[in-house]
């Protein structure tokens, strides 16, 4: 990303190639494939009740954009 080019987190995902999405999803989905859920209100409950999981995804939501995007993340006050 070019310096002063800031979006939110969610529109830069919305904005990867398909490809990069399913990359990243593959990468999220490594996290919560052993849990038992049976769709997305199931799960999003699971991991909005464990800490632990909400700072896995955030890891890797937050490795892929500096890693792979090279994006600086700042956080909001």
């Amino acid at each position: 990303m070019s310096s002063g080019q800031f979006k939110p987190i969610p529109q830069i995902i919305l904005e990867l190639p398909p490809a990069e999405q399913q990359r990243l999803y593959n990468d999220a989905y490594a996290i919560f494939q052993n849990l038992d859920w049976t769709d997305a209100a199931q799960l999003t409950a699971l991991v909005m009740g464990n800490a632990a999981l909400q700072q896995k995804l955030a890891a890797v939501v937050m490795n892929y954009l500096t890693q792979e995007l090279r994006a600086e993340i700042q956080y909001g006050e």
